[in-house]
This record gives C-alpha cells, sequence and structure tokens, in this order.
C-alpha cells in the first residue's frame, strides 16, 4: 500500500477503501465505489461554494494565501510588475513564456491593430439608453461581438482561437472606454494606434477637442501596473465561470460575457467602489477609530479587508500602496488615502482583526487611486474587466486543451419533495404556496 494514500472505512458497510493522493487532493469520482447496495449511486461530496474543491488542473497562477504568495507562470507579480508592460504579462499569461523583443513587437503590433470596433457594433452601443451602466453595456456589447465573428465557435481550430484572443485583448479597452463616454453623454473616440495600449485606452476615455491625446507616463505606467496585478487571479468566480460556459463549447465572446457578467457583482469586481462608500462615510481620518468599534461591535463591514484565498497580506495591495505614492505626486495626494492609511493601520495593530487574518487586498487601494487618476467608481468594474480578459482567455484555451475536461455539470443534493399524487385544479383547496 502507497504512502501517499488515503484510507477510509465506510461504517454504513464496514468495508474499507485506499484513495490514491496526488497533488496534495482525491479524486472525487473515487468516492462513487463507496455505496450501500447496488443501486446506490455511491457516496458524493458535498461542498457549497466549492470552498475545498479543485476543479482543474492549471498552470497560469499560483497563489499561497497562507504566504501572500501570487505568481505568475512561476513569477513572482512583484517582479513583473516592476519590470513588465501588461501587453508582455498577456504574452507570458496566455503561452508560458515571456516573449524576446521581437515577438513582443510582432504581439503588440498585432493587438494595436486589433483595437477596431465594426461600425455596426458601434451603432448597437448607441442604442442603450442614455444612462445605461458601463459593465452592462460591455457585457452585452462583447456577447453581441459573437454575431461579428461566427467562425469563433470553431473553437478546436487553435489558429482560430488565437484570432478570436487577439481580438477580444484588443477591443475590450474600446467597448469599455465607449460604454463610458455614452453614459455620460460624450461622443465616441476612436483608437489611436501610435500609443500603446493603456494610452489608447485613456485616449479613448477622456480626450475632448484637442488633436492628439497625451497621457501623462506616470498615470500611464501606473495604470499599466494595476492592469498587470488584475490578469488573472486562479479560480476566482468569473474565471470558473469562464470555465464552465466554455466548456460546453460556447464561443470566447459569449463565455467572456458570461464572465464578465459574474465580475459585476458587488462581491466581485465592484469591491474597490464599496471601499470609496466607506471612506466616504468614515469622512475624516479622526473618525477611524469609532468606526473600527463599530465593525468590531458587528455595526459594519471592513471593506477592502480580508479575502478568501489571502490569510495574509495580498501582496498586490503592497504593490499598489507604493503606485498610489507616484500617482499622487502628479494628481496630488487623494485625501481618502490618509483615511485608509489610519485603518490600515489601526486594524494591522488590532487584535479583533489580527486574530481573523483580516488584511488589506487589492481592492483597498485601488479605488483611491483610479479615482485621483480621473476615473468615476461607474467605470471601475470595467477596469478590471480589461486586463482581466487575458486571463480569462488564458484558463478558457487551458481548459480547451485539457483532454480530462468535459462539460461542466454539478451534482445536487435533492431536498424536495418525492412522488406526489397529482390534484386535479377542483379539489385544491387551502392556502396558497406562494409567499
Amino acid at each position: 500500500m502507497s504512502s501517499n494514500s488515503l484510507t477510509i472505512t465506510d461504517n454504513r458497510t464496514n468495508r474499507t477503501f485506499t484513495l490514491p493522493i496526488e497533488n496534495g487532493t482525491v479524486r472525487a469520482m473515487e468516492f462513487r465505489q463507496m455505496r450501500t447496495s447496488d443501486d446506490d449511486f455511491g457516496l458524493m461530496l458535498y461542498d457549497p461554494a466549492f470552498m475545498n474543491t479543485a476543479s482543474c488542473r492549471s498552470s497560469i497562477t499560483y497563489i499561497d494565501g497562507d504566504r501572500g504568495i501570487l505568481e505568475y507562470r512561476g513569477y513572482p507579480i512583484e517582479v513583473l510588475a516592476e519590470h513588465c508592460t501588461f501587453l508582455e504579462v498577456a504574452y507570458l499569461l496566455l503561452f508560458g513564456e515571456l516573449p524576446n523583443e521581437a515577438e513582443l513587437k510582432n504581439w503588440v503590433n498585432e493587438i494595436t491593430h486589433h483595437t477596431m470596433l465594426h461600425e455596426n457594433t458601434k451603432q448597437f452601443m448607441e442604442n442603450f439608453r442614455y444612462d445605461a451602466h458601463p459593465m452592462s453595456m460591455l457585457v452585452s456589447t462583447v456577447a453581441a461581438l459573437s454575431s461579428v465573428y461566427p467562425e469563433a465557435r470553431n473553437v478546436h481550430d487553435a489558429a482560430n482561437r488565437l484570432r478570436q484572443i487577439k481580438r477580444l485583448i484588443g477591443k475590450m479597452p474600446t467597448i469599455a472606454a465607449m460604454s463610458y463616454r455614452h453614459s455620460v453623454g460624450f461622443p465616441y473616440v476612436y483608437p489611436d494606434n501610435d500609443l500603446n495600449y493603456t494610452e489608447n485606452f485613456m485616449n479613448m476615455l477622456w480626450r475632448m477637442v484637442e488633436p492628439k491625446y497625451a497621457a501623462h507616463p506616470v498615470l500611464a505606467r501606473a495604470l499599466d501596473i494595476l492592469f498587470i496585478l488584475h490578469a488573472d487571479h486562479e479560480q476566482n468566480c468569473s474565471t470558473s465561470t469562464m470555465r464552465a460556459v466554455g466548456s460546453s463549447l460556447a464561443d470566447p465572446y459569449l463565455s467572456i460575457a458570461s464572465a464578465a457578467a459574474a465580475l459585476s457583482g458587488a462581491l466581485h469586481g465592484g469591491a474597490n467602489e464599496e471601499v470609496l462608500r466607506m471612506l466616504d462615510e468614515i469622512g475624516t481620518k479622526d473618525n477611524v477609530p469609532a468606526y473600527i468599534k463599530r465593525v468590531k461591535d458587528g455595526h459594519g463591514k471592513l471593506m477592502g479587508f480580508g479575502h478568501r484565498v489571502y490569510k495574509n497580506y495580498d501582496p498586490r495591495a503592497k504593490i499598489i500602496k507604493w503606485t498610489a505614492e507616484q500617482v499622487f505626486e502628479v494628481t496630488g495626494r487623494n485625501p481618502k488615502l490618509d483615511i485608509a492609511l489610519e485603518l490600515e493601520r489601526i486594524a494591522l495593530q488590532d487584535e479583533y482583526f489580527v486574530t481573523r487574518k483580516l488584511y488589506p487586498n487589492v481592492d483597498f487601494y485601488s479605488g483611491i487611486i483610479y479615482q485621483a487618476m480621473g476615473f468615476k467608481p461607474e467605470i471601475f468594474t470595467a477596469l478590471f474587466a480589461i486586463p482581466r480578459t487575458v486571463g480569462w482567455l488564458a484558463q478558457w484555451q487551458e481548459m480547451i486543451t485539457d483532454a480530462e475536461q468535459k462539460i461542466v455539470r454539478p451534482r445536487q443534493i435533492y431536498t424536495g419533495q418525492r412522488t406526489r399524487s397529482f390534484v386535479p385544479m377542483e379539489e385544491r383547496h387551502g392556502a396558497s404556496m406562494v409567499k
């Protein structure tokens, strides 16, 4: 018997089973052999919200939440944020290695020349209500691209997949910028291929009447770093959605739209906006101790602290904190930063938060930086979706080429009634069951 195994005794039958352990996991299907009779379906594992279930093997992103480690393809996030551009990291996530100079030049050129939207798509966006939320527009427009590129359905053709990947990475900033400008009543701005990825996004978002938009290099680099930090984060809600929808062989546009829809929720991509609301509620640095007390008394939440995976300081939060200082040298200091710093200082010294391992996460400082750079809170989630598109696509491609993956079909535990007798309409009496 291998020592790298698990021995289980089923006390219902007194049978003993030895299950192999691989990569610290036991295959759930091994439990199906544990039955009480021949017609027994077999034992299932119950894991609400997938708190302790691995649904795939992946070589893209590594997280050690206890030690606060995040790596893309084996490279620490801190190193990539310091030395790389976003499109360089995008190449790494998708292809497994950092590009050389020629590869990067070709990659940037191909992405840049996929930034334009078909005029029909522009007209599609113009028909949204004047006050449509940018994220609703982004989700709908990405889904609509499925009709523009019907060949995308051929997901098993590697060359075709790569073409759609380039299109999505190139067009996502254009869609996000147009969605925002529509919501504030500004005319759309076309891409400028003379600008880099983040500069071009800022151009499409903020250019007014000037003949040529010039982004401040510090702000453009800060946005590039933020995009790197948000590019992928293992099997989070939206990434799991991308894999689940993609497992049906839906095309990448519909799969990305579903992932973006998952991202739009307040518990996922909308968290940094909630941090800003909290800081507004606190008001001043002097009010922080009272707010901390309220949270400890159960009368509020400390937004931007704690994480489902990290039980240590989120490594992305450290980088964002440094980036904030660079941004504020250009924009002026956001007064919310002083509140945030005091909140962090007190919380990290308070036993209540320390024992619960509630450390600042990526959302705690990102909203403050975005606001200082001129982004309005309504576009925060779209800002998240632009870089995360790369991670979604990398995970989708990995899933498509994984021979072990099938269409996602979780099991359930049925808790309803069984085999009831039908009651004709004229015999149905008593209180309605509709509450």
